[in-house]
Order: structure tokens, then C-alpha cells, then sequence
């Protein structure tokens, strides 16, 4: 299992999502970020003050995949978050230990699953 840390532009994220689910990967959890890179800072003036601004803000992708999955959901970022500008963004592909479904205690690969209706519900 891999966890994937994507930091990308906002207007990138529908795109990703939509992909992702269609793909059968539709688990994720989305963060308001602010950080810094090679895209320089910005300049605004605000009541009459100039100021710099160097953290951009940007959304942080955190997704739990499969092994085999990886390069999937990789690839489909890359798709839709490449501008070719900077500020694009950064993934960040880490080995993820161990996962556990609370609600039931399931543990491993199992957890990754796509979500499938319970007949109950």
C-alpha cells in the first residue's frame, strides 16, 4: 500500500476527482494548504500597505492506494494538474504501513476498496 501526497492548483481538483472515480479510486481526503516553491511570491496591496505573499495557496490530495494502483493515480494527476507553469505542484509517493476501517476493524488492502452499498441501507 501507498499513501500519495498530491499538492495541486484548486482549479485541478474537479478534474482529478472525476477521473479517480471513474477509475475506481474515489476515497480521498482534500486539504487547504498554503506553501512555498519555485513559483515566485506575488506582490498586493492592501489599505494602502504593500505587502509580499510567498505561500501560495494550493490543495493537498491524500489518497491510499493499492501497489498496483499507483502509477494509475499518479498518471491521472499528472493529466490534470500539468500546466507546464510553475506552481503546478509537487506528488509525493509514500509506503503506507498498515490500514484500518474503523467501523468494522478490517485491516489491510481490504480497506482500499471502492465503496459498495450495503443492501441494509
Amino acid at each position: 500500500m501507498k499513501k500519495i501526497e498530491a499538492f495541486i492548483r484548486h482549479e485541478a481538483l474537479d478534474a482529478i476527482r472525476d477521473s479517480l472515480e471513474k477509475l475506481g479510486l474515489p476515497s480521498m481526503s482534500v486539504s487547504e494548504v498554503k506553501g512555498s516553491g519555485r513559483q515566485k511570491g506575488y506582490t498586493e496591496t492592501y489599505r494602502g500597505a504593500r505587502t509580499t505573499v510567498f505561500l501560495r495557496p494550493k490543495l493537498k490530495l491524500e489518497i491510499a492506494v493499492d501497489d498496483g494502483d499507483v502509477d494509475k493515480a499518479v498518471d491521472t494527476i499528472l493529466e490534470h494538474a500539468h500546466t507546464g507553469q510553475a506552481g503546478d505542484g509537487k506528488i509525493f509517493i509514500l509506503p503506507l504501513e498498515e490500514a484500518i476501517r474503523v467501523r468494522t476493524a478490517e485491516r489491510g488492502s481490504v480497506v482500499l476498496e471502492s465503496h459498495v452499498e450495503d443492501a441494509a441501507a
